[in-house]
């Protein structure tokens, strides 16, 4: 059967092998780092279809992670399929339509204490899951790769002219890459890598879902959740949450695990609190986007990479 006017040719096939039955409308398409496809089934089901060039056995990993979260009753969509390569390098997988709640706004430290919460419980959950670790880690925070560089290899991004990112964007990366490099011996864990606004959805204040699960990470926790009171309040157009927000963060997240970060992980938390925000303004530049990112690390960086002993 042929895909619905306006999906990729491939999706109808693929839906009618791995789910046994053919799309036959559209509820939802999303494409940046992925591409998303809500769909309804000719059986009226309705399923998530997501597709994105990456390596297979890292994204094998994160929706072997998501399936056990979902069985055990965490809030995510629960995968339909096992992962699948489409076109040589595309690898797609299926899983639960779950819609409903709203985008939880706002910066301020009410705000980031709720999304601190949700994350404790996140990473205890992910604390009981046993898969291989997702690697390599997403470029968006990936200061662990193997370059010399503070970012990644990123093609589109790598091509165009590094002159045009600005000189405290590039050192400022440099300087929190270094510190996130130095404590080699912090346990690797399970985390959530992308914990935006963008990613969760809320009835009040209480979690009604997350999504994205294939940006699951393997760093030390610290890290991860120093990275996720950087980026907690990015909807639309990716920032940095304000300084206070992201120390009410760090603080109500050691709270909420019952565990106190040592004086190291402190630092390598306010660290990965500037990292993917660095990332995000270098691209800034390059695609000549608004200065969103970028001007929130011009503003606080400085006090940020102190915290970081960096």
């Amino acid at each position: 059967m042929a895909s619905p006017v306006g999906l990729p040719g491939w999706i109808g096939p693929w839906c009618d092998q791995h789910l046994g039955s053919a799309p036959v409308a559209s509820l939802l398409r999303a494409e940046h780092l992925s591409a998303v496809f809500g769909l309804r089934l000719a059986d009226g089901r309705e399923a998530v279809v997501k597709a994105r060039r990456d390596e297979p056995a890292r994204i094998t990993s994160c929706v072997a992670a998501q399936a056990a979260l979902a069985a055990n009753g965490f809030r995510c969509p629960a995968p339909l399929t096992d992962v699948s390569i489409v076109d040589g390098d595309l690898v797609v997988h299926a899983e639960q339509w779950l819609p409903g709640g709203e985008l939880l706004r706002g910066d301020d430290s009410d705000v980031a204490r709720c999304y601190a919460v949700a994350f404790a419980d996140l990473m205890a959950a992910l604390m009981r899951v046993r898969v291989p670790p997702p690697v390599p880690s997403p470029h968006w925070l990936g200061w662990d790769h193997p370059g010399t560089g503070p970012w990644p290899p990123i093609e589109d991004l790598d091509s165009r002219d590094q002159s045009l990112v600005p000189d405290f964007v590039v050192t400022t990366a440099q300087r929190a890459t270094r510190r996130l490099r130095e404590p080699g011996d912090l346990p690797r864990v399970l985390g959530h890598a992308d914990f935006e606004a963008q990613n969760l959805r809320w009835l009040g204040r209480e979690l009604h879902v997350v999504y994205d699960w294939d940006s699951l990470a393997w760093m030390p926790e610290a890290v991860l959740a120093g990275s996720a009171s950087g980026v907690f309040a990015s909807a639309e157009v990716p920032t940095l949450a304000p300084l206070e927000s992201s120390a009410a963060f760090i603080d109500t997240y050691q709270t909420a695990r019952a565990r106190r970060f040592t004086a190291e992980e402190h630092q390598v938390a306010w660290a990965a609190s500037l990292w993917t925000t660095t990332h995000n303004a270098r691209a800034e530049a390059l695609l000549s986007q608004p200065p969103v990112a970028t001007t929130a690390l011009r503003t606080e960086g400085p006090a940020r990479l102190r915290l970081a002993n960096a």
